[in-house]
């Protein structure tokens, strides 16, 4: 029988239903829980919950700590951060134990997205019933407090920093900064990677949405997505987009490869669908494709939800479905668009949508394959974009839009990016309009 702890519990939106029953079960066997948030599934920031648990076990508020995510990674590092901790991730009993046995981890974390509730509860009672008592496990335990060693970089290591920045997203010379960026100045880099950043990147930041932007091609995703497509075809699409500095190029998995290549050193993204255009593949071929799409090159995943599974009310699977896309563009640093398939769903099921993806952290949602019955819609937008919002999520307006006054009322709607065929088109009629205006 474990003896009664006090235990330090948090959780972001990912993973707030398991922390409710984790919670129960932690109370039911006798443990003391404090619930350190977050308190509803609306998007909030694992470190904040994740700090708030580290420092009540650092300042002996709390016995032991658990945080709770989606992969239960960025949460663990961030507890290793406070003096004192040590966090581990368990996400098998093995390593459960083993994280106490050999390692006297006093702060566990879980991924949501990962394991279920049974396994969580048996998680937590190996991992609370396990101690450390080995001497020479304890040993090397109380190594672990030794001084830190110097992280500091010096100004040749933000040099290349900065310049491997600039090689990879190209030049930025028609950026406007409110002031300096990473890719300016290394001091600004520096304090980003002091406060916790493990990535940096450098872009143009997004007007806002409603407002009609001054470069409206730089949101458009120069698009051909046909069936028929040939190379020839690629290559003018991936000149006009060079041309006229669209935002990116949609193009079929078969010519990602091409398309990276011939957009190498520019401003101009290569975008990709995955389970195009029906959604009805399993989740671990749509993560396969988005996978192999980024090693040949595409910065930007499109992806079909399975909209079957949503109309059934597998709720769940369509989760999975997103969530397992998600992540291989979190880990290759790629950017994730829902899409919908609007025309195929009510307006409830379009609002469940869009807080599913919400949930699994995509980037955006988008309206549409462009290959159903129907395309984007004003209003339509307007409702996916009430959803996502607030978790700092953008919306994709696609299908059908051909026409400047289109794109004007979908960027109006709240649309922040576009996916047409007829961008060269709109942008013209565009330029012509404020010239005559």
């Amino acid at each position: 029988m474990t003896s009664p702890r006090r235990i330090a519990l948090g959780a972001d939106h990912g993973g707030f239903d398991l922390k409710a029953v984790l919670t129960a079960h932690l109370r039911k066997t006798g443990h003391q829980v404090e619930d350190f948030g977050t308190s509803s599934r609306e998007a909030a920031d694992y470190p904040v919950f994740a700090r708030a648990v580290a420092e009540a076990v650092s300042e002996g508020r709390a016995d032991v700590g658990i945080i709770i995510d989606g992969a239960g990674i960025g949460s663990c590092m961030v507890a290793n951060k406070t003096p004192g901790v040590r966090a581990a991730l368990a996400n098998d009993l093995s390593s459960a134990r083993s994280s106490r046995e050999h390692n006297d981890a006093n702060v566990l974390t879980l991924g949501a997205g990962r394991i279920g509730t049974g396994l969580a509860e048996q998680i937590i009672d190996t991992w609370l019933a396990t101690e450390c008592t080995e001497s020479r496990h304890l040993k090397r335990v109380s190594m672990f407090d030794g001084e830190n060693a110097d992280s500091s970089l010096s100004e040749q290591d933000l040099e290349r920093v900065v310049s491997r920045l600039h090689e990879i997203i190209g030049p930025m010379t028609s950026v406007e900064h409110d002031g300096d960026s990473v890719g300016d100045n290394p001091q600004t880099a520096r304090e980003f990677v002091r406060l916790g950043a493990t990535g940096l990147t450098s872009a143009a930041t997004a007007e806002s949405p409603g407002s009609i932007p001054g470069d409206l091609a730089r949101y458009i995703d120069h698009t051909l997505l046909k069936p028929n497509g040939t190379e020839e075809q690629i290559r003018t699409l991936c000149a006009e987009a060079l041309e006229f500095n669209f935002r990116s190029v949609c193009v079929n998995p078969t010519w990602v490869s091409l398309a990276a290549r011939l957009l190498r050193g520019s401003d101009v993204l290569t975008c990709t669908v995955v389970g195009f255009p029906l959604g009805a593949n399993e989740p671990a071929i749509k993560a396969m494709e988005a996978r192999r799409a980024i090693r040949n090159g595409a910065r930007e995943i499109d992806m079909v939800i399975n909209i079957g599974a949503l109309k059934s009310g597998d709720d769940a699977l369509v989760l999975r479905d997103i969530r397992t896309v998600v992540e291989d563009c979190v880990d290759g640093n790629a950017v994730c668009k829902v899409i919908l398939e609007t025309v195929l769903l009510t307006d409830e099921e379009k609002r469940r949508a869009s807080e599913l993806a919400r949930t699994a952290r995509a980037n955006f949602v988008k309206t549409s394959t462009g290959f159903s019955t129907g395309g984007a819609t004003v209003s339509d937008v307007a409702l996916m974009a009430e959803v996502v919002r607030g978790a700092g999520m953008e919306v994709k307006a696609s299908g059908g839009i051909s026409s400047y006054s289109d794109a004007r009322a979908m960027i109006e709607a709240g649309a922040t990016r576009l996916g047409a065929s007829a961008s060269i088109g709109i942008v013209q009629e565009a330029k012509l309009t404020s010239m005559s205006a």
